[in-house]
């Protein structure tokens, strides 16, 4: 099975982005979903090859001006980056899209 490769991305990559990725790590395992999990700032994000992009929804201004293949990277922005429930919900159908699920 892929291992899909997903990218957090906060302001500066250190605290939301982090504070979001062990919430995911959580849904992953309970998903019995294998990921290589990595965390940058906003202006790295679009030079580096992920899967799916964690970030919080505070964020979606600046991404709309990357040049991002949403094809090839499905981003997800979440109201509440440390919402178990809102993280399962958004990324499962990204998962099964990915063929992971």
């Amino acid at each position: 099975m892929k291992k899909l490769n997903i990218l957090f991305v906060c302001g500066a990559g250190l605290g939301s982005s982090f504070a979001a990725q062990m919430a995911t790590e959580d849904v992953l395992g309970k998903l019995n979903v294998d990921a290589k999990l990595e965390h940058t700032d906003i202006s790295s994000a679009s030079s580096m090859n992920a899967d799916l992009i964690i970030t919080a929804e505070n964020f979606k201004s600046q991404f709309e001006k990357f040049n991002i293949d949403e094809t090839k990277t499905v981003i997800v922005y979440l109201k509440n980056i440390v919402s178990k429930q809102e993280i399962e919900q958004k990324i499962t159908p990204v998962l099964q899209q990915k063929g992971v699920l």
